[in-house]
């Protein structure tokens, strides 16, 4: 576990990297956004869109491709995941102010700490409220994709708090599987290696879509 939330750590360290280079860096923000006056994000150019859709193209590509990840597999996999979402949390950067980014960041960290230790914690089996967690998630993409073509007012608000619903109770089981996991692989450098590297990408997303959730409902625009 201390592995896993290491690694996760770094995670995010190089994704705040990545959004504050590419939002400061001017070719490349004009290459994902449309920028109006007052560098204000208007939209995203087709090379936006496709860096937004792209690390869910990646997870549903590398579920089929990856039955038996190695190691070294699983880690090249988080750190391109991590890169990308780093990459196109720039958009983050560009809507809302610096102090609010700051201050979601630090209440999302004491939430995932608090759901984390009770997922690590608890005694009650959580692998069914997973299923269903799951479930929910590809229900939550399912109605943002449809809202992008069918905008229904409101609808986005409902949205935001089902998924921080969802993915406040994913970081608890996630926790929860990954403790009961590793007492069948333990003594497996191997399995060890690419599972530290998957849990740390399940926790990882868990932690962005929660953070970036809080953002839209809390955050203060610029």
């Amino acid at each position: 576990m201390l592995g896993v939330y290491n690694k996760m750590a770094l995670g995010l360290l190089l994704s705040a990297v990545l959004a504050y280079a590419t939002s400061l860096y001017g070719p490349l923000a004009n290459l994902f956004y449309v920028i109006g006056e007052q560098g204000r994000v208007q939209g995203l150019t087709i090379f936006g869109i496709v860096l937004q859709f792209a690390p869910l193209a990646v997870l549903l590509i590398t579920n089929f491709t990856m039955r038996q990840p190695t190691a070294r597999g699983a880690s090249l996999l988080y750190w391109t995941i991590v890169s990308l979402i780093g990459a196109g949390s720039s958009i983050l950067v560009l809507r809302y102010t610096g102090s609010s980014i700051v201050m979601t960041f630090l209440i999302t960290a004491t939430a995932f700490g608090a759901l984390s230790l009770a997922g690590y914690m608890t005694k009650r089996n959580l692998s069914g409220i997973h299923s269903f967690l799951i479930m929910g998630v590809w229900i939550l993409v399912g109605a943002s994709i449809l809202t992008l073509f069918l905008p229904i007012p409101g609808s986005s608000i409902v949205i935001n708090i089902i998924g921080g619903l969802i993915f406040a109770g994913l970081i608890a089981t996630q926790t929860q599987m990954l403790k009961m996991t590793y007492y069948q692989v333990a003594g497996d450098e191997e399995q060890m290696g690419a599972l530290t590297s998957l849990g740390a990408l399940n926790l990882y997303i868990a932690f962005m879509n929660l953070f970036q959730i809080l953002l839209s409902l809390t955050g203060g625009r610029r």
